[in-house]
């Protein structure tokens, strides 16, 4: 009765009879199983085709129903230099507002509500990002919105003045809030590359709210949105719709602002400077509640690192993994288990600190690896001096163990990030829009594997000849002299007496 199509009776709770069949047989009378099989591997390349005006299009494969589509565009805070600082904050909060075709915010959002979309503009130094994410069915409505959003926006006086409002307002914020790293980032941005290029600042001064009109953003969007600065990406949707949708809605089109002679593009080159900014500031009472943060002082320590497009990038990036860190708060002491140098050379050691983090900024012409910590102002000397410490054991040895769980903890972070369709969308954007291409995950796992230590002690010595770039928010009275960090960090034996000596 054991035999392969043998039929025997056995009762089941549901009533009726089925044949005893060996899990080892195939099932008597039922179709042979068609297993999915791997595909080749162009189904998972990003495809890019260039329009007749410059404007590139790039497309990836995602299974699901819904897609995130969106146009990047080659501009930011640091194409400012000729123009008032702020633009790129103004047109921000000025994205998805009236268009030629849509009257106002809410009839942008509610055609996106009929195919499930939500809508997004982020800006940073060197890019602004126009996303929709919505059912791939809607992808005509989605590129027609965005071409609209991008190219006839109406930036009427009425909306302006609430930009003005909200730019103020998150201003205010940003002094008020207890997490100082979006302060303290554009600090350090601006010690490293003082007045040039990523060093100007992100945020809207306060004095430039009410010089920036219709006139001016007009002017800035003449020179830098221009076909051939944009990329159309697109993640969950078909190349060959995506271009067609492209040609229809983004080529040809004459921009509301006219396409007149434009002030020109400014092609500088970061310079990476060093230096020291400082913010005397009372933390005391920037967290009330029952339980407050106690005052602390913030210090942000860097040095230039490298451009994304260089072979560098890689060995950095896995740098930045071994450094690691994070805060002093949470269950079960800090870091629960964590072994990045930061938890365990500077947290775990060091109960007073409330911060050690590493950060990684890189650009396409430059980059910046710096470590944030927090302290009570009472320990700020020692504080500095912990972490300039960290940067010249940096050059020294590092164990192969170590390196195995860095570059095993960045690939298991890049394949997770890259699970997440919006962020595949900045990627393929971000990558095309710099290089034309996209190197795809498992290229650069490839390339994470190939990092040796030498490769780490590279990298490190020559980011030790350059000058610090040091940020500090909070009360600063025992906060060493930028000679004394500079001397510090100077000294790459790495001893500690004359470290020391030096912030004694």
């Amino acid at each position: 009765s054991r035999r392969c199509g043998l039929a025997a009776g056995r009762s089941y709770s549901g009533g009726g009879a089925y044949p005893s069949v060996s899990l080892a047989c195939p099932l008597p009378g039922v179709p042979k199983a068609v297993f999915a099989a791997a595909e080749g591997r162009e189904r998972f390349e990003t495809r890019v085709t260039v329009l007749e005006n410059g404007l590139r299009v790039a497309s990836q494969n995602k299974f699901g129903q819904f897609c995130t589509v969106g146009i990047l565009v080659n501009s930011g805070s640091r194409h400012e230099a000729k123009y008032l600082s702020g633009i790129s904050h103004f047109l921000e909060k000025l994205a998805f507002s009236s268009t030629a075709q849509f009257g106002s915010k809410d009839e942008i959002l509610l055609t996106l509500e009929k195919h499930g979309g939500i809508c997004d503009c982020q800006a940073s130094r060197d890019t602004i990002m126009y996303a929709v994410s919505a059912d791939a069915r809607g992808l005509d409505t989605v590129v027609n919105l965005l071409a609209d959003v991008t190219l006839q926006p109406r930036l009427s006086d009425e909306e302006i003045e609430m930009t003005r409002m909200a730019i103020r307002f998150e201003l205010e914020d940003l002094n008020m809030r207890p997490d100082p790293e979006p302060l303290l980032t554009e600090m350090i941005h601006a010690a490293a590359f003082r007045d040039n290029t990523v060093g100007l600042n992100r945020f809207c001064p306060v004095e430039n709210t009410d010089k920036i009109d219709r006139d001016v953003l007009h002017s800035y969007l003449g020179s830098y949105y221009t076909p051939d600065r944009m990329v159309l990406a697109g993640v969950g949707i078909e190349h060959e719709h995506l271009v067609e949708c492209a040609r229809k809605y983004l080529l040809g089109v004459e921009p509301v602002w006219g396409s007149g002679q434009s002030r020109g593009v400014d092609r500088s080159v970061a310079q990476y400077t060093g230096g020291i900014v400082k913010v005397e500031k009372d933390m005391s009472d920037v967290s009330l509640g029952p339980t407050p943060i106690p005052e602390l002082t913030h210090i942000m320590i860097g040095l230039e690192s490298c451009s994304f497009l260089e072979d560098d990038f890689i060995p950095f990036a896995v740098l930045n993994m071994m450094m690691g860190g994070g805060g002093s708060f949470s269950a079960g002491g800090p870091g629960k288990g964590m072994f990045t140098r930061l938890y365990l050379n500077v947290l775990n050691r060091h109960h007073w600190m409330y911060n050690a983090t590493s950060y990684h900024h890189s650009y396409e012409d430059t980059g910046l690896l710096c470590i944030h910590a927090s302290a009570d102002p009472k320990q700020v000397r020692e504080m500095v001096e912990i972490i300039t410490r960290e940067f010249i054991l940096m050059a020294g040895t590092v164990g192969e163990v170590e390196l195995e769980r860095a570059k095993t903890q960045l690939k298991s972070m890049l394949m997770m990030n890259l699970e997440s369709r919006p962020v595949i969308f900045e990627d393929v954007g971000r990558q095309v829009l710099a290089t034309n291409t996209r190197k795809l995950p498992h290229e650069l796992c490839a390339l994470i594997s190939l990092v040796k230590p030498t490769d780490i002690k590279r990298v490190v010595t020559k980011m030790l000849h350059k000058k610090p770039a040091v940020a500090a928010l909070g009360d600063l009275t025992d906060l060493p002299t930028y000679e004394h960090i500079q001397a510090a960090l100077s000294s790459k034996d790495g001893r500690l007496p004359r470290l020391y000596r030096l912030f004694r």
